[in-house]
């Protein structure tokens, strides 16, 4: 294990990376410990340690197509605090038998934690039953299929759930490792990585995830055309003629498309989208509420609040003073904590 010898890490992660996994989110979770681990950026193993493990010491190639080099082979799991397994495309999300092994025995003694889709890998495993699996918006339907009798989140950046702990991916895992950090070593060392990482603080569990801006799916081909031409057209709303002649049918034949699979008009759509792509930039940004409303192709204020209330049951600077409390009281907890530089 990469560890100062004569001070025992606080901290000690040991990590399974999947066949093509995700390097962002395997790359957040280890720097988030790097910059826990030491006083300024020295990146010393000091208060945190970790090893990447491996059955057979091969290079693991992300999918991204960098390789990363195993430390440590699967020696004894409960030298580690937690044993995380990185996922990444769910097609090439393939253990080795003797990885499957150890798994299964790291999680009598030691917590598990999945990843991306590392919740996957553990849920094939049978070892998620009766647990919480928290995984990103894009693959809770996946999810869902193969696992129907599993309770599912894409709500939340990361669950904790005892010895089972899942996580989103992305920048999540930053929130995820922050979490871990603080729990082990102190809220000043988890603050301190986070600020370094140009996050404002750790986020909690339950923060919502930023979602899909179209939660609609088709499997026709015109109208998904049609769908992302809408999307990508949010601030100035096209024209139906101008749709329809993008995807070569008629006015009436799209209308009639959008309606056999949506169940909506083009135009009931693009509202539908244009009001939820306001409602994250709400959450998300500091865009004042007149930008957001004209971002969105709304032409007035009030015109925009009217159908914002309408659509949610709150007018837009309801759910602005909303998120902006749940944001500031995580960065105003993690600013009692004291600098470490």
């Amino acid at each position: 294990m990469n560890a100062i010898h004569w001070k025992k890490p606080r901290l000690t992660v040991g990590f399974v990376l999947s066949p093509s996994f995700t390097m962002l989110a395997f790359a957040a979770f280890i720097d988030t410990l790097r910059l826990a681990a030491d006083d300024g950026d020295r990146s010393r193993p000091i208060h945190c340690a970790w090893d990447v493990l491996s059955h057979d010491m091969r290079q693991v190639k992300a999918s991204c197509g960098i390789e990363v080099t195993p430390t440590a082979g699967l020696d004894d799991p409960a030298r580690y605090d937690y044993i995380v397994v990185v996922g990444g495309l769910l097609g090439a999300l393939k253990l080795a038998p003797a990885v499957n092994d150890y798994l299964k025995r790291a999680a009598t003694v030691r917590p598990l934690v999945g990843i991306c889709t590392g919740s996957f890998a553990i849920a094939r495993l049978g070892l998620m039953q009766g647990r919480r699996s928290c995984v990103s918006w894009y693959v809770h339907g996946d999810f869902s299929n193969e696992f129907p009798g599993l309770e599912v989140s894409s709500d939340e950046l990361f669950i904790d759930d005892g010895d089972r702990l899942t996580c989103a991916g992305g920048t999540s895992v930053v929130h995820l490792a922050a979490y871990l950090v603080e729990r082990h070593c102190d809220k000043a060392r988890a603050a301190k990585a986070t600020r370094i990482m140009i996050e404002h603080a750790p986020l909690p569990a339950k923060t919502p995830q930023p979602q899909p801006l179209c939660t609609r799916t088709t499997d026709d081909i015109r109208v998904r055309k049609a769908m992302l031409l809408i999307e990508r057209h949010l601030a100035d709303p096209l024209p139906a003629e101008f749709i329809a002649q993008h995807v070569n049918v008629s006015v009436r034949h799209l209308e009639r498309l959008f309606q056999a699979e949506l169940g909506m008009s083009p135009l009931a759509f693009a509202f539908e989208l244009r009001l939820n792509n306001a409602l994250q930039l709400l959450i998300s940004t500091n865009n004042s509420i007149i930008d957001v409303a004209l971002q969105c192709g709304f032409l007035s204020n009030s015109h925009f609040s009217r159908c914002f209330r309408v659509q949610y049951g709150k007018t837009p600077s309801q759910v602005r003073e909303e998120a902006g409390g749940r944001i500031v009281a995580a960065i105003t907890s993690a600013a009692v904590a004291p600098m470490l530089w």
